[in-house]
């Protein structure tokens, strides 16, 4: 299944875009599923796939309701161990959701949309539209960091001793963690798996929505550097709200002229690595399945093929441009390893790294230098520190916690250097670590 997530600066338009972006998939033969938490003027307000028109379903995410359901479920789950401490049961009616409690809606929808009993209605592309630009990123971070939080609080291999725990208590004098606990813990990291698998699968990138100014630039330039860390492509910037290029109107027209120069130094950036799609503003917001599709039919779009090769706008590919589900999402490998001397088991040790040769560094011990594309990256915004057989990075308000392969676990960090946005980690081998021959 191809999957677009949409996103885009806050006020860009990026719910109207991804129903637009929908609506113009089924029009050409895509069976499509569209996830919103905003109301869209035309389209049914239900939490289950609804549809729309022909070939078009969409689900409301409703994260009020999903917050009541999952913490309930939980007391229900912990009934013991509230009696026990003679806690009150709480209503469904007093629950108010908490922060944080529409992002773990929208995992939970898209897990259903994955695997669930959504997945099998046979759905070809799923498009969703997600929250704010940097929200949008950590939360596409979050099932990751949840099960690594999840190891770390209750180890699996921790639950082989669950015969001993009733002679642990009595011997601790505490309740050691309940069997429920570890099978629920199993339970969300399976879930937390699924979402985290479609979000790197390669036929989901993004799509950006973006209203051409200043300060849409400056989100996008800083969004970059985090999509890039955490190896997430995007398919098309749509270019929202684009004005006509001329008006009699000075006023009008130095507004249009701002938002030319901002488009064509989006051009620079971010084609031909992705497509550039112009959708034209129609002088009021949209409403209703027409104008979602009068966005689509006046849209023009570069695909990064033909841009390729000097190609210009094509009319008629509208938003509907990159949605082939042959259309490659994430790289196999986004970072890749540089090594003059490639050491002697370095193959089995680094299964599937991309090796490249490059330029000897001089006499001494082989180095292997590890490449992080980071595109905006600033060497003052840059934090780099290994802890164990991790290596924790932070660029500016992005943060993340890569796992070393096993044969960089056996080196040292020698240095990193920041160069034309690619960050090079250099690592030595530890003789009292690396596989000796001969």
């Amino acid at each position: 299944m191809r999957t677009v997530l949409v996103t885009g600066p806050g006020g860009a338009g990026r719910t109207t875009v991804a129903a637009a972006t929908a609506l113009a998939a089924a029009r050409r033969g895509r069976r499509t599923l569209l996830l919103t938490a905003d109301g869209i003027p035309g389209f049914p307000d239900g939490t289950e796939p609804t549809e729309v028109t022909d070939g078009l379903w969409s689900a409301r995410i409703d994260s009020g309701e999903h917050f009541r359901g999952e913490l309930l479920a939980l007391q229900d789950q912990a009934s013991a161990v509230l009696d026990l401490l003679g806690g009150n049961r709480l209503d469904g009616e007093e629950l108010t959701e908490l922060p944080g409690s529409c992002e773990l809606a929208l995992l939970h929808t898209l897990r259903r949309a994955a695997e669930g009993d959504w997945s099998r209605r046979g759905h070809e592309l799923l498009v969703v539209d997600l929250p704010p630009l940097r929200e949008a990123i950590a939360l596409l971070a979050l099932p990751g960091q949840l099960r690594r939080y999840l190891r770390r609080l209750l180890p699996p291999e921790r639950q082989a001793a669950r015969a001993l725990r009733p002679m642990l208590a009595q011997l601790a004098g505490v309740p050691m963690p309940a069997q429920w606990l570890y099978e629920a813990a199993a339970r969300r990291d399976a879930e937390l798996a699924a979402v985290q698998a479609l979000i790197e699968d390669r036929n989901t990138t993004l799509r950006l929505v973006a209203e051409p100014g200043p300060a849409a630039e400056d989100a996008l330039r800083t969004a970059r550097t985090g999509l890039a860390l955490h190896g997430l492509r995007v398919d098309t910037l749509a270019v929202n709200r684009v004005l006509p290029s001329h008006s009699a109107d000075p006023w009008f027209a130095a507004l249009a002229a701002q938002q030319e120069k901002t488009v064509e130094r989006w051009y620079e950036e971010w084609v031909p690595g992705a497509a550039l799609c112009e959708v034209p503003h129609l002088g009021r917001d949209p409403r209703g399945l027409d104008d979602l599709a009068r966005l689509d039919t006046a849209a023009a779009c570069t695909v990064f093929e033909a841009a390729g090769t000097g190609g210009g706008l094509f009319e008629g590919d509208g938003l509907a441009a990159e949605l082939d589900a042959r259309s490659p999402g994430r790289a196999d490998d986004p970072w890749w390893i540089e090594s003059p001397d490639v050491p002697d088991g370095l193959d089995g040790l680094l299964p599937g790294a991309r090796i490249v040769t490059a330029p000897a560094a001089g006499d001494g011990d082989p180095v292997l230098v590890w490449c992080l594309p980071l595109p905006g990256a600033v060497k003052k915004d840059l934090q780099l520190v290994r802890r164990g057989d991790e290596l924790l990075l932070t660029v500016g308000p992005f943060h993340r916690i890569v796992p070393l392969e096993s044969g960089l676990r056996r080196c040292t960090v020698s240095g990193a250097a920041l160069t034309d946005g690619v960050l090079r980690v250099r690592f030595t081998p530890d003789p009292g670590l690396w596989p000796r021959t001969g």
